[in-house]
């Protein structure tokens, strides 16, 4: 692989301190070669090094946050300035011996989804792309109050350093050189051939368990005989609800599972939730930011996604990624017409329901999307789904069998 920040021909000596790859689609990629000062009060990386009052400064302007190719969310991300050549740099007042890297945690974080698939896996592969096995000093733009704290573990098992805050910072912090942006290959996606290393979605969940992994002795094992199965609760959710969820716990629990509904919130414990999906041998839940949590499953273990009308695309390029990436035993269950609560809107005949694809042929404005994300509830067909439930059994009890 090429290195994304090689050094351009017929370049000044001030530009050479600062590179920046713009021709990604979705990122752009700065680097600060050599010795750098931060000033979080003005969110600018002084790169250090002669100075000539007469040469005008060189000057780059990144936004770190992987998704440059959606204007809307874009134009909230906060600059990040690299300055070279400036008469005045301010002094140093913290010295950090490892270089920084340096992203933005705004957009959309907040999301569960949007925490993994714009931060923390483009995070790993950024890390073994540009510094593999390096120390290197995390810097973060944009993080609201509780972000640090709900994933300090998971920092943590990236880097050694305390992080550093571009909001809650005042101090001035001196780097060998700095790292600007964050490599993304795509929708929940780790490309084993575009990393150096050969990294893959199982080196990424062994990072899970490095950060979350210790707390598992409090989790009760599941008995001998039956598996645990995890179903992931919408109750009272927008959307992409069960609305038959208590047939759905039954037939779960019919076909020899023991079952727990896990609903998580925004103060759900990472750990908590971690040491529960570990310890257990399948997962089920309607297509939606909480199935982020498939990512927590053991490799072999079995992952369901239910499927409603009309996000198919969205279904496989989310979620069925993570499940082949982490060798899940992976199963779709698309959901039939009637199994779809917009036929009492729309009818059974619509075009909506039966080709989604011609009609939303035009892309997903928001009015169609909110149609299928957030008015759509399933009511699942027993006797079909019961069907596949004894398929899971028969996969989640060869696993518990092998696996424990």
């Amino acid at each position: 692989m090429r290195d994304p920040l090689s050094p351009k021909p017929l370049q000044s000596p001030l530009e050479r301190r600062i590179r920046c790859d713009r021709t990604p689609l979705r990122y752009d990629l700065c680097s600060v070669d050599g010795p750098t000062v931060l000033d979080p009060t003005r969110s600018i990386f002084f790169a250090l090094g002669p100075t000539n009052s007469t040469q005008i400064p060189f000057v780059e302007k990144i936004r770190p946050y992987p998704r440059k190719y959606e204007n809307f969310i874009m134009s909230r991300i906060k600059n990040i300035t690299l300055v070279s050549g400036a008469t005045r740099s301010p002094p140093c007042q913290i010295q950090h011996e490892a270089p920084a890297l340096v992203f933005a945690a705004g957009g959309y974080t907040g999301n569960f989804y949007h925490d993994f698939n714009d931060g923390f896996i483009p995070l790993f592969i950024t890390v073994n792309t540009i510094l593999p096995d390096q120390d290197f000093v995390i810097v973060v733009s944009e993080a609201p109050h509780w972000w640090s704290s709900k994933y300090a573990k998971l920092l943590h098992a990236f880097s050694k350093h305390p992080i550093i805050s571009l909001e809650s910072d005042t101090s001035t912090h001196c780097f060998p050189s700095a790292k600007v942006g964050l490599i993304s290959h795509g929708f929940m996606t780790i490309n084993q051939t575009l990393m150096p290393n050969s990294k893959t979605y199982i080196h990424f969940r062994g990072l899970l368990d490095k950060a979350f992994g210790q707390n598992h002795a409090h989790i009760s094992k599941p008995s001998k005989s039956r598996p645990r199965l995890i179903l992931m609760s919408r109750s009272g959710t927008t959307g992409r609800r069960i609305v038959n969820q208590k047939e759905v716990i039954k037939a779960i629990q019919d076909a020899g599972f023991r079952v727990t509904v896990l609903k998580p919130m925004a103060k759900t414990s990472l750990l908590e939730s971690y040491a529960l999906i570990n310890s257990s041998h399948a997962m089920i839940g309607v297509h939606g930011a909480a199935l982020t949590h498939s990512l927590f499953l053991r490799p072999g273990s079995v992952f369901m996604q239910v499927i409603p009308i009309g996000v198919d695309w969205a279904a496989d390029a989310f979620f069925g990624r993570v499940a082949r990436g982490l060798d899940l035993e992976y199963v779709e269950y698309k959901i039939g017409v009637e199994e779809s609560s917009l036929v009492d809107k729309y009818g059974k005949d619509s075009m909506l329901l039966n080709d989604p694809v011609a009609f939303r042929k035009n892309g997903w404005p928001t009015g169609i999307m909110d149609i299928y994300l957030k008015e759509q509830n399933v009511i699942l067909d027993m006797v079909r789904f019961r069907g596949y439930l004894k398929k899971a059994y028969k996969k989640a009890k060869k696993f518990m069998q092998k696996e424990g």
